[in-house]
């Protein structure tokens, strides 16, 4: 097999609904799983991509994960949603929490939604975009547990929390138009990209990894073989202090759990998730916030280009190209990912032939 397969994006959601409906899934949760899994390949999010299935699926068989499961409200006190993920497939958990906190945002003009224990719940701007589309602003907070902490805290040399990601998402402020969506790690990256780095036998940048020892290291394979080091914050203490809050407000304010010691024995990416989703139509009202987001926007984007630059650029912008480009020129899948997943397949009785003709590879 080449170093790398190209795949088309409804041959790569075919083949990841093949598998997961031979996990013992419905169809509409193996259907969210692959939309959701491939709308972040084509994002640009290959650590969040269909490269996450080979770790679900080893979930799924070791009954970790419970396939088929909903989102279940422990409490409803009107703007505020308590829910528990009943460690479900995150990309339906996830998509069920939105749903409610959207209805509810629009009786009643905001709603907090607090989930927690859900099986990972993948990229993040996903649900903002989910309400975005809704014409709804939102916020996410999120913290993740079950799995040994793996990012260092600012003048620390060892590993004390998960990347904790953040997001906050703006509708569009015309009809049609494209909505701002700030979706990041808290630390320099995300797991799933120093994973990505390993497969492909390439080294992370200079500034992002620290080994056991807590020196400098560009190494990613110090994130998976013992003894394991750490990934800084971005932005130093102000990366670090961001993934406190999160670790706070979804860790602690959902009552779910937070890092420490003991709380990552269970052996499965545990996800916890605080959001803030609101109607902005009534704050200021619907033509003043409009007018005005597209007056910033415009002004921001009016910057001259810096020196080798591609010009200014919004959140959001970088995946909506990204899937331009993958939408007409396939998928790119490393063979030792595209081997994981095969693998996954078999473990549920797929066979690799047959993966390989669902997704086209040859």
């Amino acid at each position: 097999m080449a170093a790398t397969v190209t795949i088309a994006a409804d041959k790569l959601r075919a083949a990841v609904r093949h598998i997961c409906l031979a996990g013992g899934s419905n169809e509409r949760e193996a259907s969210l799983v692959a939309e959701n899994l491939v709308l972040a390949n084509l994002s640009g999010h290959d650590s969040h991509g269909v490269g996450m299935l080979p770790q679900y699926i080893l979930a799924v068989v070791e009954k970790r994960l419970k396939v088929n499961a909903s989102v279940r409200i422990l409490a409803d006190a009107g703007a505020i949603l308590n829910l528990d993920g009943n460690m479900g497939y995150g990309q339906v958990i996830g998509h069920e929490a939105m749903e409610l906190g959207i209805r509810r945002a629009k009786d009643l003009g905001a709603c907090i939604v607090s989930l927690r224990n859900s099986h990972h719940i993948g990229r993040i701007g996903h649900w903002g975009e989910q309400c975005a589309a809704a014409g709804l602003v939102s916020t996410h907070y999120v913290n993740v547990v079950g799995r040994p902490p793996l990012v260092a805290p600012y003048g620390g040399a060892d590993a004390r929390f998960a990347t904790n990601p953040y997001c906050c998402a703006i509708p569009a402020a015309e009809p049609g138009g494209e909505p701002i969506v700030l979706d990041m790690a808290t630390s320099k990256i995300a797991m799933g990209k120093v994973r990505v780095a390993m497969n492909k036998g390439e080294q992370v940048s200079p500034g992002t990894l620290i080994d056991a020892k807590g020196a400098p290291t560009n190494d990613p394979r110090t994130m998976f073989d013992p003894p394991i080091g750490a990934i800084l914050a971005f932005g130093e203490h102000k990366g670090y202090g961001l993934a406190v809050i999160a670790e706070l407000l979804a860790g602690a304010m959902t009552g779910g759990v937070t890092m420490h010691e003991g709380s990552w024995a269970s052996g499965t990416i545990t996800n916890n998730m605080f959001s803030v989703i609101i109607d902005p139509a009534k704050l200021g009202g619907a033509e003043s916030w409009r007018r005005e987001v597209a007056a910033f926007v415009d002004f921001v984007k009016a910057s001259p280009k810096a020196p080798n630059s591609d010009g200014v650029l919004v959140a959001g912008e970088p995946e909506r190209r990204a899937r331009a480009k993958r939408l007409a020129e396939g998928i790119p899948v490393d063979a030792t990912t595209w081997g994981e997943i095969v693998a996954a397949g078999e473990s549920v009785q797929v066979s690799a032939a047959e993966t390989n003709s669902v997704a086209g590879v040859a």
